[in-house]
């Protein structure tokens, strides 16, 4: 086991009752803790059960695997296995084989349907994250406490809670808010019963999700002060950042001194790049990491789950090859185009670290549906680096389908990188040199050396795509950059099957939103659905 806060989430259970369509009650959820909010003790374990809706879906016949419906693999329902679907297979960084499961070929050629299930799934992973936190924060109120008899230290421990909880909710609307512009809303001080929320537009949540964070500062842990998983305020002013970078596309209204202000504070608070970006990404992640902000953890003892990391390793395996990289699960399901490897310049990647590419000898996807067509990505494995890269056994001494690596939500390397382009972009408050200094560290350790450093006539806007691509790739933020730049919808840039064409081609632009999931737009009636669907 990674840490005994991880133990807690794991053996923290949520029950979701549910009552027709998220959107119908979006107040239905009922915590079922083993101690309830009538101990210090108990709210720690709620609060892991908050955190939970990251890691862990609940076995098929449970009353949460229904929001896959019947017959659904639970594990085909999880946030990161579908926030991942939503960034990355619309986008010249992955593509899926899997042409028989609803919604896959709609999804891959950048043109979804309103009714795409890897939409609606993680739609609704966020909203019961959401849920969790509104009960909590229902529950732990200072009029609620004070009657409680609690410690100094565990009121003052809730406070911290409450934070934490507060930015997880915060975290799931920028979610929604990124894939799907104009969510229901829902907070703590809504009636709890049947309750038709409300949509919020997107410019509001922006607003509301800056304030919420604004509010937390400083309530919550200070920088790499938290227990492993957990928030802290690195992790609050690194959303903050990714937030006012991505603000023109949100609001209308760019906020590049902002974007500048709160990634120098992350940069400024003591995390430092690990010497080995292949460390990032494998089985013992959790050790040694002075880079990554704020993780999903995973333990393949406890979190069992066809989703998460698990489903990163599997699903870029070929026949046989799961075993090179810690698992016994060869899913052929994603691999990329050749966009991803060609950024490096070449598959090998020309000295670049960074570029983990497996089989290239066919690039060119002539079809969609064959995995031997485009390149396999090995960038997660469940190998334990610190151990020479040997598999993460199970308890019973074999090699597992499930994955121990943790996921990366926040890490050092964006907020250089966020640094720079909003520098570029003409934000006040930093400075040309500082930005080529923090780029050509991500490219010392990529290269090993300085041989890969860049002067400042090469450090442009288009550069700085690149260099995202080229560092955080399968990272879930391919999608949201290309519409940042202007080049997801239109023909100014292409890759293989865009638009459903095998050369590629421009999309309408009402395809930088998703749809509402028409499931929810049934049930709702305060929902209208975004233009073009």
């Amino acid at each position: 086991m990674k840490n005994s806060f991880l133990k807690l989430v794991c053996a923290t259970t949520i029950i979701i009752v549910v009552l027709g369509s998220c959107n119908k009650d979006l107040n239905r959820l009922q915590p079922n803790t083993i101690q309830p909010y009538t101990t210090a003790a108990g709210y720690k374990q709620v609060l892991a059960g908050v955190y939970s809706e990251f890691a862990v879906t609940s076995p098929s016949g449970s009353a949460s695997a229904t929001i896959g419906g019947p017959g659904v693999d639970p594990g085909s329902t999880d946030f990161l296995r579908n926030l991942w679907n939503a960034e990355e297979w619309p986008t010249d960084e992955a593509k899926c084989v899997w042409n028989n499961n609803p919604g896959v070929p709609d999804l891959v050629t950048s043109t979804p349907l309103a009714s795409d299930g890897a939409l609606y799934y993680v739609y609704e992973r966020s909203l019961l994250q959401i849920l969790a936190a509104n009960d909590f924060l229902r529950n732990s109120t200072d009029g609620i406490i004070s009657g409680k008899g609690f410690s100094a230290a565990d009121v003052a421990n809730i406070k911290t809670y409450r934070a934490e909880v507060r930015f997880l909710r915060a975290f799931q609307y920028w979610v929604l808010m990124d894939l799907f512009g104009n969510p229901p809303f829902v907070t703590e001080n809504d009636p709890v019963g049947t309750f038709l929320p409300p949509q919020i537009t997107r410019s509001n949540l922006f607003n509301y999700i800056v304030s919420e964070l604004q509010a937390i500062d400083g309530e919550l842990v200070a920088p790499q002060k938290n227990e492993y998983g957990r928030v802290d305020q690195g992790a609050e002013w690194a959303l903050l950042a990714r937030l006012y970078l991505n603000a023109g596309v949100y609001t209308g209204t760019t906020k590049y001194d902002s974007a500048i202000i709160y990634s120098s504070k992350v940069i400024n608070a003591g995390y430092a790049l690990n010497s080995s970006f292949a460390s990032l990404f494998g089985a013992d992640n959790n050790l040694n990491n002075t880079e990554v902000i704020f993780p999903i953890v995973y333990d393949l003892n406890y979190t069992q789950t066809y989703g998460g990391t698990t489903y990163l390793v599997c699903s870029a395996n070929g026949s046989s090859d799961g075993n090179n990289f810690g698992v016994n699960g060869d899913w052929a399901g994603n691999r990329s185009t050749k966009n991803l490897p060609l950024t490096f310049g070449a598959f090998s990647g020309n000295g670049d670290s960074r570029a983990i590419f497996g089989d290239s000898s066919s690039p060119d996807m002539q079809s969609l549906f064959q995995f031997s067509q485009g390149i396999e990505v090995h960038k997660f494995t469940n190998l334990l680096f610190y151990q020479g890269n040997i598999p993460a056994l199970g308890a019973n001494g074999l090699i597992q389908t499930y994955c121990s690596a943790d996921f990366p939500l926040f890490r050092l390397a964006e907020q250089y990188l966020i640094y720079a382009e909003a520098v570029l972009q003409g934000g006040n408050g930093g400075d040309a040199a500082t930005a080529l200094n923090y780029i050509n560290l991500l490219r010392t350790r990529a290269y090993g050396n300085a041989s890969g450093n860049i002067n400042a006539s090469q450090l442009t806007l288009p550069f700085i795509l690149d260099e995202r691509q080229r560092e955080l790739y399968w990272e879930c933020f391919r999608r949201t950059d290309l519409i940042r730049f202007g080049l997801f919808t239109t023909g100014n840039y292409l890759w293989q099957w865009k638009g459903g064409v095998a050369s590629g081609t421009g999309i309408d632009s009402h395809f930088n939103l998703f749809a509402i999931p028409t499931q929810d737009i049934a049930v709702n009636p305060n929902l209208k659905q975004n233009p073009g669907y």
